[in-house]
């Protein structure tokens, strides 16, 4: 038997078959490519981490360096970047690997997008800027183990001491939340039965993070089960801008559109992997390329991937210009991860065995996209906003 053959099937092919995003301009390009060129580095070199559920800190340093993590929000300091650049960025980022689309959805998503809303005058010329060039590590505590589409029900609290706040609970799945840094600590308020949000160091006494271990997905970066069992923060690591449950909807709401472009991202990486194996794989003395329903197939994934594309196109042009609603971005979210997961199955199967290998960047794909599938609101959770949307009745409890 000779040496297995080199597929190389991480190899970039651009799809865009509708030139959706062919007149992008020179600014929105300078980060586009900056992405490329960061994919370009993660892919030979991902599947190792994942594999063992390592998390590779210094990639996600290098995401800072190369000023990716911005997600649209304007950091003094940095260049601005567009809503459509950072549609691009999140899409190049998940093409690379889902472990670092997930942090930087933690890191630039939720975390800068907390402070840049809601942090005052002197957290935000503290922090912003480590965050967003990843100095420092930051999370977003707001799911817990009892409380994850109705995290509104959250039990974790918060009680003024003084000048202290001494806060009390558990979270879960919580990215970057024993990694070092900070964390965004959402709890609730007993005297005024509000939630309130707080800046906790995690070095601070009380607080313990264990990275959750046995993960299918979603491998290369650490989640955590927090306890924060009497941890008292000074009065003045209160974020003075939240004053409900609403404003940390605020914050989902806005992250929720890059869901769908992270999902675009793995989609494009699995059919670029299943159309470069049906053009370098020969079996029964032709290249796969060649069959029938080899070229159903990828067209029904071509399909897939495109209206994946117009829809976070069409979303980023209403988000521009400030008119996005939460339901549409719901919409863009609940069909493009189902989308991927489509495409996922259809890129295993035509690489048959091979598509199991980590190697050949499918499957590690196909089990992020279970990852993104769930977080920002289950497929049920966006199926009911949309619901309540088209009928004007409320479904949830």
């Amino acid at each position: 038997m000779g040496a297995p053959q080199d597929y190389r099937l991480g190899e970039y092919l651009g799809t865009d078959f509708l030139d959706v995003f062919s007149d992008v301009d020179a600014d929105d390009r300078a980060h586009w490519d900056r992405a490329k060129q960061y994919a370009e580095e993660v892919i030979p070199v991902i599947g190792q981490a994942w594999d063992k559920a390592e998390y590779p800190l210094h990639l996600v340093k290098r995401m800072g360096e190369l000023r990716l993590l911005t997600d649209g929000l304007d950091i003094p300091g940095l260049e601005p970047m567009s809503p459509l650049a950072a549609g691009l960025v999140t899409m190049e980022i998940s093409r690379a690997d889902g472990s670092m689309g997930a942090a930087a959805a933690v890191q630039g998503g939720l975390v800068l997008r907390s402070l840049a809303f809601f942090a005052s005058e002197q957290q935000r010329e503290k922090w912003l800027l480590p965050i967003a060039t990843a100095e420092v590590l930051g999370s977003f505590a707001l799911t817990e183990p009892d409380h994850g589409s109705d995290s509104v029900s959250l039990e974790t609290t918060a009680v003024r001491d003084g000048e202290e706040w001494v806060i009390n609970g558990n979270k879960r799945w919580i990215g970057n939340g024993a990694s070092g840094g900070i964390t965004i600590v959402w709890a609730r308020n007993p005297e005024d039965n509000q939630v309130k949000g707080f800046i906790v160091d995690q070095e601070t006494p009380g607080y313990t993070g264990v990275p959750i271990a046995g993960k299918g997905g979603i491998r290369a970066i650490h989640q955590a089960d927090i306890t924060l069992e009497n941890v008292r923060v000074p009065a003045d690591a209160q974020l003075p801008g939240v004053t409900s449950f609403k404003d940390v909807s605020k914050v989902l709401s806005e992250t929720r559109l890059s869901v769908g472009w992270s999902a675009l991202g793995h989609g494009l990486a699995m059919f670029d992997a299943a159309l470069n194996y049906s053009k370098r794989r020969t079996q029964f003395g032709q290249p796969l390329a060649t069959k029938q329903m080899v070229q159903e197939r990828l067209v029904q994934m071509l399909e897939e991937l495109t209206n994946m594309q117009l829809q976070c196109a069409r979303a980023t042009e209403l988000q521009a210009a400030g008119t996005l609603r939460p339901q549409q971005a719901s919409l863009v979210k609940y069909h493009n991860t189902r989308a991927a997961r489509r495409i996922a199955s259809l890129a295993r199967d035509m690489l048959a065995g091979n598509g199991m290998l980590l190697e050949n960047h499918v499957i590690r794909h196909l089990l992020d996209v279970e990852a993104i599938h769930t977080y920002e609101g289950t497929e049920s959770v966006q199926a009911l906003i949309l619901g309540r949307e088209l009928t004007g009745h409320s479904a949830f409890a």
